[in-house]
C-alpha cells in the first residue's frame, strides 16, 4: 500500500475525532429514547460509527479523544428541540467530510464501505420520524402562522390608532390574542375530530400552545417600550419567530427553508402594513384619536 501523504493523514485524523465524537452522540441520545425501535436504529449507527473509528484508528495508529463539547451540544439539542433536528443538524456536518472518502480510498480500501454506510445514515434517520412534535407539525404551524398574521396586523393598526395610550394597545393586543388562541384551538379540535384523528385534542393543544406563546413575545414589547418602537421590536420578532420556526421544520422535516421563510414572512409583513395603513384612516378620516 503506498504511504499516505500529510494530507490525507490530516483529514483521517479529523475524521477520526468525528466519528468517536457521533459514536458518543448517537449512544447518549439512544439512553433517552423510549421507542425501541428508533433505539435499535440509533445503537446500529453508532456502532457503525465506533466501527468507521476503528479503521481510522488502525491505519493512523493511535486513538482519539471525542469532542466533549460537541457531544454536550448535540445531547442538548436532543433533549430540546427533539432527536431528529439534533441528529439531522449533526449529520449534515457530517457530509462535508464526504469530499476526501474518494481520495482516502486511493490509500485504504475500506474508505469505501465507509462511506456507503455515512450515506445510509441519513436514510435511516428519516424513517425515524415519528417524534409527538413532528406529528403535529401542522398543528403548530396553523397555531404560529394564525397568531402572527393576526397579532402583527392588530397591534400594527392599534400603534398608530392608540399611540397615546400604550397600555391599551398592550391589552387590547392581549385579550385577542388569549381569545383568539382559545378559538383557534377549538377549532382545530373540531376539525381534527371531523377527520377522525386519533389525538384531536393534542393537536389543538399544540395549536393553542404555538399560538399564545406567540401572543406573549409580540405583546411584551408594549408593556416595555414607547409603542412606535415597541412597534418595530414586534415586527422584528415575528420575523425571528418566523426565521427559527422554519429553520426547525427544514432540517427536521427537510422542507425548503427559504421558499417558506420569505413566504411566512411576507404574509405576516404585509397584513401589519395594511392594518398600520387602517390604523391611519381611523386616527385622521374618522377622526378617532385616543
Amino acid at each position: 500500500m503506498n504511504q499516505i501523504p500529510d494530507r490525507i493523514t490530516s483529514a483521517l485524523k479529523k475524521m477520526q475525532k468525528g466519528e468517536i465524537t457521533e459514536y458518543r452522540v448517537y449512544m447518549n441520545i439512544a439512553k433517552h429514547i423510549k421507542d425501541p425501535g428508533n433505539k435499535e436504529i440509533l445503537i446500529k449507527i453508532a456502532n457503525q460509527e465506533k466501527a468507521h473509528y476503528d479503521i481510522w484508528t488502525k491505519h493512523l495508529g493511535a486513538p482519539a479523544t471525542p469532542n466533549r463539547a460537541r457531544v454536550g451540544w448535540y445531547t442538548f439539542l436532543a433533549r430540546t428541540l427533539g432527536y431528529t433536528f439534533a441528529l439531522k443538524m449533526m449529520e449534515k456536518g457530517e457530509g462535508r467530510a464526504k469530499v476526501s472518502y474518494g481520495e482516502i480510498a486511493e490509500f485504504i480500501p475500506d474508505a469505501a464501505r465507509v462511506a456507503q454506510e455515512e450515506d445510509a445514515h441519513e436514510n435511516d434517520l428519516i424513517n425515524m420520524l415519528d417524534e409527538e412534535r413532528l406529528n403535529y407539525v401542522g398543528s403548530m404551524v396553523l397555531g404560529l402562522n394564525d397568531a402572527l398574521v393576526e397579532l402583527t396586523g392588530a397591534l400594527a393598526g392599534l400603534t398608530l390608532a392608540l399611540a397615546s395610550q400604550p397600555k391599551l394597545i398592550s391589552l387590547s393586543g392581549l385579550v385577542t390574542g388569549i381569545a383568539a388562541s382559545f378559538s383557534m384551538a377549538a377549532s382545530e379540535y373540531l376539525s381534527a375530530k371531523a377527520d377522525n384523528h386519533p389525538n384531536a385534542l393534542k393537536s389543538a393543544l399544540y395549536t393553542g400552545i404555538a399560538y399564545i406563546c406567540t401572543v406573549a413575545v409580540l405583546i411584551t414589547p408594549y408593556l416595555l417600550l414607547d409603542p412606535f418602537i415597541a412597534l418595530a421590536v414586534m415586527l422584528g420578532s415575528a420575523v425571528a419567530i418566523i426565521f427559527a420556526f422554519n429553520f426547525y421544520i427544514s432540517v427536521a422535516k427537510d422542507y425548503n427553508f427559504k421558499q417558506r421563510f420569505f413566504q411566512m414572512a411576507a404574509i405576516s409583513l404585509g397584513v401589519a402594513a395594511f392594518s398600520f395603513f387602517i390604523g391611519y384612516l381611523v386616527k385622521t378620516i374618522l377622526g378617532i384619536d385616543a
